[in-house]
């Protein structure tokens, strides 16, 4: 079994991918330096609470979501699907039609 040092480390790195930073753009999120996030992404280098809120926030999960992926309910996916919604509500009344074909062809069962 891996430490929380490690876990909490993966999962800062597997948030840092799904968002597309690099570990430097990360850093400069965070006030940190390069090494400091390569430490922290491999279990090297514990963290303050204070960090880990500032991770979270730049990630933009809950500080909770750093520590496991077997959170109730499934927020790691209603984030995702909160994340596309904010989107969404963001786009033109003139796009409206457009998206919605696109959405409706990307969800259409493949045969």
């Amino acid at each position: 079994m891996s430490s929380l040092k490690q876990r909490f480390g993966s999962l800062v790195a597997a948030h840092r991918k799904r968002v597309g930073w690099t570990q430097r753009r990360l850093a400069e999120a965070v006030d940190l330096s390069d090494d400091t996030i390569a430490r922290i992404e491999v279990g090297a280098r514990g963290v303050s609470f204070g960090t880990i809120e500032k991770l979270a926030a730049a990630l933009g999960v809950d500080p909770a979501e750093l520590f496991t992926t077997e959170l109730p309910g499934g927020a790691l996916e209603r984030r995702a699907a909160g994340d596309l919604a904010a989107k969404i509500a963001n786009v033109k009344s003139e796009d409206v039609p457009w998206l919605t074909g696109i959405v409706e062809a990307a969800l259409k069962p493949k045969r």
